[in-house]
């Protein structure tokens, strides 16, 4: 069997997967997503992709459109197209968890800077304002003044991109300076982790500097993560949650492509080893 690992950049997980993939005595491939062409003349034979297609594009659309061609072509892809767009999106992303009576912060969605506005008046700071697509924290505003509302609006009326002017606001989360980063795989949570964040940076983004620590799985985490993961339609996602002071835990996140480096330097379980044997299970069944 042949598990193809497709990629744009290669980062830690790519190779970690590659490297897991050998190990476990499976022929392996990375493949660079900006060298394949496909027509509507394609066929699965034209293509040397292996058994099972592990979709590790660093660009959201990059990844999702090469995965709707990946499909057309009837190859196995980890994650979903159907998946792909529901999490790289953050509105359809709280459509899903909401529609599945997942717990997630309270959100609202306006479409031009004054209703957004009116939306921030009526709701009282402090609130998020967060890009509905991109990742790593970029973009994401904290609203804690009526000033930097209206500067943050005006910016977003200002950039040309179309998603911009999409306004997704959010309640800001009592929470101690941590958020809950649990890796689902199928119908499992690999692992568990506390991400702090790092200094003068209220975001907790590892990317951004934010320190990773092991933490427990106990049930009602593993049950709403799991729960969260099926809503966007399972496979292999990252699901992040929230500890509020006064619900308890909330989920305002499901990563498609999910980095796990993090997770890695502190988990006792095997993450790669797990994602593998996921991908080989999908083509045996």
């Amino acid at each position: 069997m042949q598990v193809c690992i497709i990629y744009d950049k290669v980062r830690f997980e790519e190779k970690a997967l590659y490297d897991k993939a050998v190990e476990k005595g499976l022929k392996a491939r990375l493949v660079d997503a900006k060298d394949i062409v496909v027509s509507t003349d394609s066929k699965r034979r034209d293509f040397d992709l292996g058994d099972v297609i592990m979709q590790r594009s660093v660009s959201h659309y990059r990844g999702l459109y090469l995965t709707a061609c990946l499909e057309f072509l009837d190859f196995p892809v980890i994650n979903r197209f159907a998946v792909a767009e529901t999490c790289g999106n953050k509105l359809v992303t709280s459509l899903a968890l909401a529609k599945n009576k997942i717990p997630t912060p309270k959100t609202q969605f306006a479409f031009s800077a004054e209703s957004a506005m009116e939306a921030i008046h009526r709701t009282g700071l402090p609130l998020v304002l967060k890009p509905i697509v991109g990742s790593w924290g970029r973009g994401v505003f904290p609203l804690r003044d009526e000033e930097t509302a209206s500067m943050v609006v005006e910016m977003r009326e200002e950039n040309d991109s179309p998603l911009a002017r999409i306004y997704y606001v959010q309640e800001m989360i009592d929470r101690p300076p941590r958020d809950i980063r649990c890796i689902v795989v199928g119908e499992s949570v690999v692992t568990a982790i506390y991400r702090y964040s790092a200094e003068n940076e209220w975001r907790t983004n590892v990317a951004r500097g934010g320190k990773a620590e092991l933490a427990p799985v106990t049930g009602e985490l593993e049950d709403l993560a799991l729960r969260a993961a099926q809503a966007v339609g399972g496979g292999i996602v990252g699901v992040d949650l929230m500890e509020d002071r006064s619900r308890g835990l909330v989920v305002h996140e499901v990563n498609n492509t999910v980095e796990f480096r993090g997770a890695a330097s502190v988990s006792v379980n095997d993450i790669p080893g797990a994602m593998i044997d996921y991908a080989v299970s999908l083509v045996r069944r």
